[in-house]
């Protein structure tokens, strides 16, 4: 019986990856986030399966080099793990479950996107490649991992390996990695959301405001007329774009807000309560036991337990 050779480019797909996951590991030691030389880079390492987990992930990108993740969304299933990486251009809340073990962990590069960069990066491709057609803009995309991001991956974690490379070369790598997904598979959507033409760039300026103002009284009458638009209409593009109303997208931004307080802080829960634009205590106990399923100081405690001393959404 005759075995067939295994093809040259499959042996170094394999070798590539496996190499990737052992320079995420070395960088990696410890349970939940760890730090790097750059700051905008955070790997994560999980040996837990973790089901229906509330997340709200900041703009950037996240590469599982081992282990599986997915989001739930408004339906949608949006898949990172060993072939996908998940871009997210607009923080949006949605429900994470992910899949690991102690013999086999999951490890995985989260990369927080400079905006500023990113949008310069986004009006530089446009100009120098109009699009036949206008994407739509989209908060979150699962795009399959190509040959150029698993290279720009490999180099930026090699440098990350040791603090001259990372002082020296791993900023330009950090750029070019934003260069890569804003190219990638599904970067039009991602390009679309940054340059914030039409309505959903104006809902994305109303997402901005509303972050920046999460702890102060705003009402969606006001968010409507800033964005010249009537508040059915702006709640219609609202709910397309991050898949939540204004006033459900506002009060998840509050609870994870408070969430990273209570992981970080040592803080009274009226204290965290007022802080992030709650006036009553009660109130918010009841809202984040009902959106994280576990009371304030329980979900603090999972925090920590799963997700280290960088408490982040996982």
């Amino acid at each position: 019986m005759s075995v067939l050779p295994i093809p040259m480019n499959a042996l170094s797909a394999g070798s590539r990856r496996g190499e990737l996951v052992e320079l995420a590991a070395r960088l990696a030691p410890r349970q939940g986030y760890n730090a790097t030389g750059l700051g905008a880079v955070r790997i994560l390492r999980s040996e837990t399966v973790l089901r229906d987990v509330p997340v709200l992930y900041r703009p950037g990108a996240v590469f599982v080099l081992q282990g599986r993740k997915q989001g739930m969304l408004e339906g949608n299933v949006y898949r990172y793990d060993e072939d996908h990486y998940l871009a997210v251009s607009i923080p949006v809340p949605f429900r994470m479950e992910s899949f690991a073990s102690p013999q086999r962990p999951l490890l995985a590069v989260y990369v927080d996107f400079d905006i500023a960069l990113a949008a310069r990066i986004a009006s530089e491709v446009e100009r120098q490649n109009p699009r036949q057609s206008v994407a739509r803009a989209k908060s979150l995309v699962s795009s399959a991992m190509e040959p150029q991001i698993e290279d720009v991956l490999g180099r930026l974690l090699r440098a990350l390996g040791d603090p001259v490379e990372t002082a020296v070369l791993a900023g330009n790598i950090l750029h070019e990695l934003h260069y890569r997904v804003l190219v990638g598979l599904q970067g039009s959507a991602m390009i679309a959301a940054l340059q914030q033409g039409g309505a959903s760039g104006r809902i994305v300026r109303s997402l901005a405001r509303l972050r920046e103002d999460h702890a102060t009284k705003i009402s969606v009458a006001a968010l409507a007329a800033e964005a010249g638009m009537s508040v059915p209409t702006y709640h219609s593009h609202f709910k397309e774009l991050t898949g939540s109303s204004p006033i459900q997208y506002l009060k998840a931004m509050r609870l994870h807000e408070a969430r990273l307080m209570m992981a970080r802080q040592d803080r009274t829960i009226a204290d965290i309560a007022l802080a992030v634009g709650y006036l009553s205590p009660a109130q918010f106990s009841r809202d984040f036991k009902r959106h994280f399923g576990r009371t304030a100081s329980q979900e603090a405690s999972w925090a920590r337990q799963h997700l280290g001393d960088l408490i982040g959404e996982g």
